[in-house]
């Protein structure tokens, strides 16, 4: 423990945490949109237990990333068709691209069913998914996620105390805000319908963050990641589009109710 409390571990905890949040919110996201899925009473505890067994995963898979490194970044196999696809794909990059293809396909069955007819959305919401499937869906999920900002730490510090208590921050942070986020998606369904394609966007940065991992090529053209700014500015443009029509609106239907009350 000596040397633990340092100044400088003290500004890399405040460091780490800020990431956490940062690279958390896309997690969070999913968290609330999969518990949507069971019965109403269950969704907050289902929320809760979900975050808390990630951060168990999590913290496991932290010390299995400082034990083990290389095996994740080592490639296991080769795609070698000459122009047409190339690339060398390790665990990580295999992970990341099946989550990101995992939560583009969620995302885009949640859209369908909104656009789907009544009866259909009716009948879909009876069949609502038991506690334990949602809670592996979670858990699993979180994995995926949790590379990018366990990577991100171990650039930081290679202290693992001072990881996992950002880590444990995190959760608390995720824990706190879950149920009101939660909440006001439940009484401003529009916003739903964002959150759906910033979900869908977050598989979109997935896929390329795998395919630039495994120096994926299609025709001789490298897959380039999605940055971190590019995600935050797009997410940005797309809640300005969202609350200016929202707004634009209001305003029409209020003209509306005007010109016929006169």
């Amino acid at each position: 423990m000596e040397g633990l409390f340092t100044l400088e571990n003290l500004f890399t905890l405040g460091m780490l945490v800020m990431l956490q949040a940062v690279l958390g919110f896309d997690n969070l996201l999913y968290i609330i949109i999969e518990s949507q899925r069971v019965e109403k009473s269950q969704q907050s505890k289902l929320r809760k237990t979900g975050i808390w067994m990630a951060v168990l995963f999590r913290l496991i898979l932290l010390f299995t990333l400082l034990k083990l490194l290389s095996y994740f970044t080592e490639p296991f196999f080769v795609l070698a068709w000459t122009g047409v696809v190339e690339g060398s794909f390790n665990l990580r990059a295999v992970v990341v691209l099946l989550g990101g293809g995992f939560i583009i396909y969620t995302a885009m069955k949640e859209i369908w069913h909104m656009l789907s007819l009544e009866d259909q959305m009716a009948e879909e919401k009876e069949k609502k998914s038991s506690f334990t499937t949602a809670l592996v869906l979670i858990v699993t999920m979180n994995v995926v996620f949790s590379f990018d900002s366990i990577l991100s730490a171990m650039a930081l510090t290679d202290n693992y105390i001072v990881m996992a208590t950002a880590i444990l921050i995190g959760a608390l942070m995720m824990v706190w805000l879950a149920d009101s986020i939660a909440a006001f998606l439940q009484k401003n369904r529009m916003y739903e319908v964002l959150g759906l394609f910033v979900l869908f966007i977050v598989g979109v940065m997935l896929l390329s963050e795998g395919g630039h991992i495994a120096h994926l090529k299609f025709f001789g053209h490298e897959i380039t990641q999605m940055s971190k700014a590019t995600f935050y500015f797009v997410i940005a443009v797309l809640v300005v589009t969202e609350l200016v029509q929202s707004r634009y609106s209001k305003k029409l239907s209020r003209l509306k109710t005007k010109n016929a009350q006169d």
